[in-house]
């Protein structure tokens, strides 16, 4: 069990929340290393923390489809090919050293794809490798349910680099592959621990949930008024970097 969350660890789950949120993702990497720092059972971390993604990225999701932003086909295509691999992630058993040795990597490149320059304008020509950049999907679902993590941050800047949409729907691409690999990924954690494990993570973890749900949506609203994108992007990085770092030098 959990047990009592400590405030500090709910404060900096909002907080999380609502940084990723405000730049379109879920913050499932940086929910695990809060997790795996505070001394949590690390056979817990991935439940809770897929289901922290799906309340933060869900939102996201129906405001894309609602502006019409979000490229159904593309990102119908894309996520159809992570969904069974992150389910399989789910599935996989995982020793403590590799679960954190994966997570801490994850959170190290997860910050540096964040600084990568993202073009907020129209996209300009789609480079070649567009046309198989949807191809790295599978190995990113399977990652992404393995540790407890959406995925899109890495599927983002690579679709940029490729020039494959335009930054908003990008974003909703993004957005949209989280939110489903969380959920496969999660199906995939439920089968491979039980009901009980899958109780003891998501019930224990309820003031966290909570969190991230108000994190979340104040990110979505209010966040991008009073610091640009870009800063917030960046700010985020150097500290998921740093989180990352730390995680792996205790190991």
């Amino acid at each position: 069990m959990i047990g009592a969350v400590p405030v500090v660890l709910v404060l900096a789950f909002a907080l999380t929340a609502l940084l990723y949120a405000s730049v379109g993702f879920g913050g499932g990497s940086t929910y695990a290393a809060l997790l795996a720092l505070s001394g949590l059972d690390y056979r817990l971390l991935p439940p809770l923390v897929l289901a922290c993604n799906i309340v933060v990225v869900a939102g996201s999701t129906v405001r894309f489809a609602r502006a019409k932003v979000l490229p159904w086909r593309g990102a119908a295509f894309v996520t159809a090919l992570a969904a069974p691999a992150a389910f399989l992630g789910g599935l996989t058993p995982i020793d403590r050293t590799t679960f954190l040795t994966l997570l801490g990597a994850s959170l190290v490149l997860t910050g540096f794809a964040m600084l990568l320059p993202v073009s907020e304008g129209r996209a300009a020509e789609p480079r070649r490798a567009a046309r198989v950049m949807p191809l790295i999907a599978a190995p990113l679902g399977y990652l992404a349910g393995l540790v407890g993590i959406g995925g899109g941050i890495f599927l983002a800047p690579l679709l940029h680099l490729a020039r494959w949409r335009e930054a908003r729907a990008i974003a909703a691409t993004a957005s949209f592959f989280i939110l489903v690999n969380s959920l496969f990924g999660l199906a995939g954690q439920l089968l491979k621990g039980g009901p009980d494990h899958f109780a003891a993570a998501i019930g224990g973890g309820l003031p966290l949930l909570v969190a991230v749900v108000v994190g979340g949506q104040v990110g979505s609203l209010l966040a991008l008024r009073f610091l640009p994108g870009r800063w917030i992007r960046r700010l985020t990085a150097l500290l998921v970097i740093a989180v990352g770092v730390r995680l792996l030098g205790g190991l």
